[in-house]
């Protein structure tokens, strides 16, 4: 077995386990009925003449199911922070006291329950593209690694190591089905 290969094999793992932390952080951005912190985190503010996240200008929160509060540190923001999330069209009209911003998530519809089903299957689908064109690569820097002159791998060990990527790549996708799987049961529970 030669350490460049196993090296690969290591790289894909580590790649593929990215890609399921991206593909589970793209699912917290949808919403499933419940208020959720992650749902603002797209949200920019201008602040000072540049745009930072929403976060960097306050505290958000989730005190109920369906209520996010944006606590603001510096006050003056308030007019900013409330545009910014009316201009980031979350379906949630900002209603400010004064001190804080409250996001009251209305009722999911049926056909809005749908939506983001159609928008979690695509996540997940992007997340097995991605999962596969790792397979690929890593696959395709094998092969050259059996055609080298300096350090080649048997032919054998190639199947073996393009066997070990097949079942990461399984493994990896079926977690993808399973996340998916939960959070459309998540999205649909009313």
């Amino acid at each position: 077995m030669s350490i460049a290969s196993d090296k690969l094999v290591k790289e894909c793992e580590e790649k593929m386990l990215k890609t399921i932390e991206s593909v589970k952080e793209r699912f917290t951005s949808i919403r499933a009925g419940r208020a959720n912190v992650a749902m603002l985190d797209g949200v920019k503010v201008e602040n000072y003449g540049s745009e930072v996240p929403l976060n960097q200008v306050g505290t958000v929160s989730a005190p109920e199911a369906r209520l996010l509060v944006v606590d603001p540190w510096d006050k003056t923001l308030i007019p900013k922070i409330e545009k910014a999330l009316l201009a980031a069209n979350l379906g949630m009209t900002p209603n400010n006291d004064g001190r804080v911003i409250r996001l009251v998530l209305p009722e999911l519809t049926a056909d809005r329950r749908k939506e983001y089903v159609k928008l979690a299957k695509n996540e997940a689908e992007n997340g097995k593209i991605a999962v596969r064109n790792i397979r690929k690569d890593i696959n395709n820097h094998l092969k050259k690694l059996e055609k080298d002159k300096e350090n080649p791998i048997s032919e054998d060990e190639l199947k073996k190591e393009e066997a070990n990527v097949q079942t990461l790549t399984d493994k990896y996708i079926k977690e993808i089905d399973e996340l998916l799987a939960k959070k459309e049961k998540e999205i649909t529970t009313v």
